[in-house]
């Protein structure tokens, strides 16, 4: 599993840390922050497919939390309530009507120097079919899809996250699966390594 993926196995567990910051120990927080940034930063462009919105609503998110920090009644379930703070975010941002839709695939690519140009251009070519087709997702599948095959949570975690049930979880994940395969004329798209580099800066 990604190391950077969320939640990091860590020594000093969420609940701890909050209480640090709670009794004054502001800087404590940073490390929530390092804990949760990157899985949040990926699942908010899964959710909006623009990167520039994606890190606004993950910086915005850890604003309101540092500053909500004492309403969270049960720290050691600080992850979820974290994720439903910034999936909250997300999905109003997706209601407004006014907003400009840019799709992910306005990031340019990330660039490997052991890659020639033609494995270049070809990677660059799928990356730009995948962001297409997780745009044309509904909302709730692209989110369950990327939550198991790029943060490669379980659906146990997700089912907690998502306040939804695994079979329903497996369901939306096949048919996004199902979809994404159709798009790109290849049942393989989950071992796609451009599937996980939509999700990263370059």
């Amino acid at each position: 599993m990604d190391q950077t993926a969320w939640p990091l196995n860590v020594t000093v567990d969420d609940a701890a840390l909050i209480g640090r910051v709670l009794d004054g120990d502001t800087q404590q927080f940073a490390l929530l922050v390092g804990r949760y940034q990157a899985g949040m930063y990926r699942h908010a462009v899964a959710m909006v497919l623009d990167h520039d919105v994606a890190e606004d609503m993950v910086q915005d998110t850890f604003v309101r939390a540092y500053a909500q920090l004492s309403t969270c009644r049960e720290r050691e379930r600080f992850r979820g309530w974290l994720f439903q703070m910034l999936r909250n975010r997300c999905l109003d941002y997706l209601k407004d009507v006014r907003r400009r839709s840019v799709p992910l695939d306005k990031a340019g690519p990330v660039l490997d120097p052991a890659e020639g140009p033609a494995a270049r251009l070809e990677r660059g070519r799928l990356r730009e079919q995948l962001a297409q087709a997780l745009e044309r997702l509904p909302d709730t599948q692209r989110e369950a899809f990327v939550m198991h095959y790029v943060e490669e949570l379980s659906y146990e975690v997700m089912s907690e996250l998502l306040d939804a049930s695994v079979s329903a979880l497996k369901m939306r994940v096949a048919r996004a699966r199902e979809a994404l395969s159709a798009a790109l004329g290849d049942g393989e798209v989950t071992n796609k390594r451009p599937v996980r580099l939509l999700f990263r800066r370059s």
